[in-house]
């Protein structure tokens, strides 16, 4: 069990199931910070948090900014001297429906840009803070989008999806969890890495409009988040290199 105060950091925390993630993880005692790529909408769902007694605190954090991302990682270590939970949220499709033999290839640059390679700048910029906590977790927001096995299934929810930038992204941010928990887990060092599958979520993701995004299926936002939730708040879980929903395993 973790004796200090848990500090998680929530990227893309400001709305839909980013800021879901923060009220709920600030709802179990942790002291969440919320990163926000414009910092003004960062501080306002801040405050609306902290009106419920939340200890919530908005930090400006552009994941596709490797400035802003080193300006963060010099906050929080200002701030607070180390990190115990990341949870890489921020992500969006660039390139929703567009047939692999005509995608614009700009748009999937803004699709690895955001998913992939802002990913790996918070997590390599973080990693030397959550090595100084008694035990950390790295959690990635995947999906099923990106699993290689579920793309060729006829039965699964993902197989007529088209989204070939987003998924790959998806995709190669499984490899990155994959390697990474192996390497620190061969160092010996108490920061696991996992991946979680939210499933189709009545947000703002894809352009869509939650209500349109529930006329579709998608799960309310609260059932989204929840195997996040549970993972980031069990300390007695010490699984890594895992991909998983609130199903159980999901295929890579």
């Amino acid at each position: 069990m973790v004796n200090q105060k848990i500090i998680t950091l929530v990227t893309g925390g400001n709305r839909g199931m980013g800021l879901e993630i923060v009220r709920e993880l600030a709802q179990h005692g942790q002291q969440v910070l919320l990163g926000a790529r414009d910092l003004a909408k960062g501080q306002a769902a801040a405050a609306t948090l902290q009106q419920e007694n939340l200890d919530v605190t908005a930090v400006a954090l552009d994941v596709t900014n490797p400035d802003s991302v080193s300006q963060a990682a010099a906050e929080i270590k200002q701030t607070y001297g180390y990190l115990t939970v990341l949870i890489n949220n921020a992500g969006a499709v660039f390139d929703a429906r567009q047939l692999p033999s005509e995608v614009d290839q700009s748009k999937l640059r803004a699709d690895f840009d955001l998913n992939y390679f802002g990913l790996i700048d918070v997590t390599q910029k973080l990693l030397p803070l959550l090595k100084l906590a008694e035990q950390a977790k790295i959690i990635n927001i995947s999906s099923m989008m990106g699993s290689l096995t579920e793309a060729l299934n006829p039965e699964s929810a993902v197989s007529r999806a088209i989204a070939v930038g987003y998924q790959s992204a998806k995709a190669a941010a499984n490899m990155f969890t994959v390697q990474l928990a192996k390497e620190l887990q061969r160092a010996g060092l108490p920061v696991t890495v996992n991946a979680i599958d939210p499933g189709m979520v009545a947000t703002h993701f894809g352009g869509v409009t939650p209500e349109m995004a529930q006329k579709m299926g998608a799960n309310p936002v609260a059932a989204g988040v929840a195997r996040t939730v549970e993972l980031a708040t069990d300390f007695t879980n010490l699984a890594t290199g895992t991909f998983s929903n609130s199903d159980g395993p999901v295929a890579w």
